[in-house]
């Protein structure tokens, strides 16, 4: 693990301690990058650290509450402090409050869905992202590089919006706005900013009977967050292929 301010690209995970997240800071890692680790609970993301040096990968941890405004800021200082410069950002922290088969807790119909559900969804799916990009995006357009990439879902695309889970399904509907926004406001920056929907995958979230293993739904996201210059901003992707708002 290097101590002093990287000259490789860095990035930054949200909510990496396990499952998409943790596989992907290990398969940036393994291109040769540098990844900070970032994770609500310190002591899962320190352990989840330890194993991916035990790997020999260049990873760092920083705790990271993506709802509160002074953590995004620390993370900001800790990376002008000991990075001096951050490549790649992959809004991966997200909350699923009102998952399928929740009836009995009233979440899963848009008729009984609180209120207190949606913006603590939003919170963490929206919110966090938009801090983290307010705080992040000025350090990538002084270099002039940056890649953005905002881990979405199939269930937030309006050609196919269905009924249940309505929290989720609207956070991730306005996380792909904020993307097609971000987009917009880095022109001419070199900084691409894309949604990508992993696919239902095996994670604590997705359950024991999604299709995909986890390496498959962290390669779209690498994918997107290794783009070449002159590569696609502003798109909605599944496994490196566009896919309908």
């Amino acid at each position: 693990m290097l101590n002093s301010k990287s000259s490789k690209p860095v990035a930054v995970v949200s909510g990496a301690n396990r499952g998409l997240g943790l596989e992907t800071v290990r398969q940036l890692a393994k291109r040769d990058i540098r990844v900070i680790l970032t994770s609500r609970n310190a002591g899962k993301g320190e352990m989840a650290v330890e194993k991916l040096l035990a790997e020999g990968l260049d990873v760092l941890f920083h705790a990271l509450d993506v709802t509160a405004e002074n953590s995004v800021a620390e993370l900001g200082a800790f990376i002008h402090s000991r990075c001096g410069r951050v490549d790649i950002l992959v809004n991966n922290a997200g909350v699923s409050l009102d998952s399928h088969g929740a009836e009995e807790t009233g979440g899963a119909s848009v008729f009984n869905a609180s209120l207190k559900t949606l913006s603590a969804t939003l919170q963490t799916n929206l919110y966090g992202p938009l801090l983290l990009a307010q705080e992040l995006v000025p350090l990538m357009k002084q270099q002039h590089y940056g890649r953005i990439v905002n881990v979405s879902s199939g269930l937030g695309q309006l050609s196919e919006m269905e009924g249940k889970t309505p929290a989720y399904r609207i956070s991730k509907t306005a996380l792909n706005a904020l993307t097609r926004i971000l987009a917009a406001e880095t022109q001419g920056f070199n900084i691409l900013v894309n949604s990508v929907c992993p696919g239902w995958v095996r994670t604590d979230m997705g359950g024991p009977g999604a299709e995909r293993t986890i390496e498959q739904g962290a390669s779209g996201i690498v994918w997107a967050a290794t783009l070449p210059e002159g590569g696609p901003s502003g798109g909605f992707f599944r496994d490196g292929q566009p896919i309908a708002w």
